[in-house]
Order: structure tokens, then C-alpha cells, then sequence
């Protein structure tokens, strides 16, 4: 027997919506020091670029030289990832593919942050200035790996990781290689979610702590949303021979299939959930996107 958690599960109100104090500050913190830096760079998640897009980076940021990575490509769908590079192209802006674990697409963030001020430094020069660092400031949402991507730059640890919002604290200068220096800054969401798929995909990728919400109902929301989009790599991980009719028979089917049973041959739907999340997040479904540039609302 099961838990009927039809109605628990299914018609929820899962409304999310989250501004700490902190990320207040960060926002401040990033107003104040942008007159220090020649370029910014917006870091973005490669399976989410408009919904870990920040808005107020726009207004942020201003007209300063823009460098857009797309981190995690590694784990992103290659044809989804293109067409977004393609978008970006397309509106003038130069997107990077990223993949930390392996450093793929370093060197051209740094070979773009040079090209974006290259006018300006040479100008420099003929005016008899002495060359400079060139000062970049990185943004991204929490979890999208500015740390790991700063490690990687210096080629040491210089900045605190993990698989966890908010693990980076306050301000940080970090110097380069190549006369370059970065202002590293915590992850920054905004104040309100206009949109709630938005706020999903965000909390799908881990951007939101999985501590202040119902991770029972954000994973059923994740598998409707790949019985959708991705049918054959939810049936091949999890070894269904075909989707439920409804997302909640679909987690019974992995639940059975894992055999997360408890007490009375009752599903653990905590399990499920988190195991169901954990292995998105970890790329083990397969290569996922969860949406595209069709996607973003005119």
C-alpha cells in the first residue's frame, strides 16, 4: 500500500519568493564598487540562462564591457547550449560555454575580458599612463560556480566553495594571471519572482536552499517537467519502461524501481525527492536544459 499524497502533492501552492538581508547588501555592495571595474562579468547557469539571468544586473552594470559565461555547460544539452550561444550572438554579446571540473573555456573568459577593454587600455598607454590590471568584477545567482571558477583562474584555492547558496562572504580581490584583477562578490538573487518557473528552474539548479522549501513538491515539479522535455532520459536513469500517466504516478514508478520503501510498504517520497534532485543537479539523468530562448516571454 501508499500514501495517497495525490492531493498534498499535486494540488500544492508552492509559491516561491526569497530576499535574505544579505542579498540586499550584495546588490549595494556591487553598485558601489562597479566604478572600480573596466569589465563585468555575468556569470550564468548553462541548463537555465534566462531564469539565472539576475535583472538588475542590466541596470547594475550599465554600459560597462558585459563577458556572459555559461557555466555548467558540461552538464547542459549541447544543441540547447548552441542555440543559446547563438542568442547571445545575435544581440551582440559573446556568451562562453564553461565547464569548471575540466577549466574548458577559460582562457577565451580571460582572452574576452582582455578584447572588451582593449580600446580603452591602449588609450592608456598613448596617454603615457602606466598599464594597469585590468579590474573585472564577476555576478552570477548563488550556486552558480563563481568560486570554483576564481580557483581555477588563480590556480590555487583562494576563495571558499561548495555545493551550497551563500557560500561565498563579502568582498574579495583576487589577482589574475596576466595583469588581470577580480572583485568577487556572493551571489545576488532579487527581491521578487514575477515568475514562478523562473523561481523552479532556480530551485531545481540549487540557487534557492533546499532547507526553505518542500523539496517533495519541487521534485515532483521537476519530474513533470521532464516527463515533458525529457521523457527518454527520465525512463533510461531511473529503468521505467514507460512514464506514469500523472507526474506523482511517475514517482511512485522511481520510488518502486529504487525500492524506497518505509514502515507499512509505504513509498518514502523524501528519498525519492531528494534522490530525484541530488541527480539532476549531479548530471546523472543525463544532459539536460530546462528551456530555451523560445522561452522567454515578449
Amino acid at each position: 500500500m501508499r500514501v495517497n499524497y495525490d492531493e498534498y502533492l499535486v494540488d500544492d501552492n508552492l509559491y516561491i519568493n526569497w530576499y535574505p538581508g544579505h542579498m540586499k547588501k550584495t546588490k549595494e555592495l556591487v553598485r558601489d564598487n562597479l566604478k572600480l571595474v573596466d569589465v563585468v562579468v555575468e556569470l550564468l547557469d548553462a541548463r537555465i540562462p534566462f531564469s539565472s539571468k539576475n535583472p538588475d544586473i542590466d541596470k547594475l552594470a550599465g554600459n560597462k564591457p558585459r563577458v556572459v559565461i555559461l557555466n555548467k555547460s558540461d552538464l547542459a544539452d549541447r544543441a540547447k547550449l548552441d542555440r543559446w550561444i547563438k542568442y547571445y550572438k545575435d544581440r551582440g554579446i559573446k556568451a562562453i560555454p564553461l565547464d569548471t571540473m575540466k577549466g574548458t573555456g577559460l582562457n577565451k573568459v580571460v582572452d574576452e575580458c582582455r578584447n572588451a577593454v582593449k580600446d580603452k587600455m591602449d588609450a592608456l598607454v598613448e596617454k603615457g599612463r602606466k598599464e594597469r590590471p585590468i579590474r573585472i568584477m564577476i555576478v552570477g545567482v548563488p550556486n552558480v560556480g563563481k568560486s570554483s571558477i576564481i580557483n581555477k583562474l588563480t590556480g590555487r584555492k583562494s576563495t571558499v566553495t561548495g555545493d551550497r547558496p551563500g557560500v561565498t562572504k563579502g568582498k574579495q580581490w583576487v589577482r589574475l594571471k596576466g595583469n588581470l584583477e577580480l572583485l568577487d562578490t556572493p551571489g545576488i538573487l532579487w527581491p521578487k519572482f514575477e515568475d514562478q518557473e523562473v523561481a523552479l528552474n532556480l530551485a531545481f539548479s540549487r540557487a534557492i536552499k533546499d532547507e526553505i522549501l518542500d523539496v517533495e513538491t519541487l521534485a515532483l515539479r521537476l519530474i513533470g517537467k521532464l516527463m515533458v522535455i525529457e521523457p527518454e532520459k527520465l525512463k533510461t536513469r531511473y529503468k521505467l519502461d514507460a512514464l506514469g500517466e500523472r507526474d506523482i504516478d511517475t514517482m511512485d514508478l522511481i520510488g518502486q524501481k529504487r525500492g524506497f520503501i518505509i514502515g507499512n510498504r509505504e513509498l518514502d517520497y523524501t528519498r525519492i525527492a531528494t534522490t530525484v534532485l541530488n541527480e539532476f543537479r549531479e548530471g546523472k539523468i543525463g544532459k539536460i536544459t530546462l528551456e530555451v530562448p523560445e522561452d522567454i516571454k515578449k
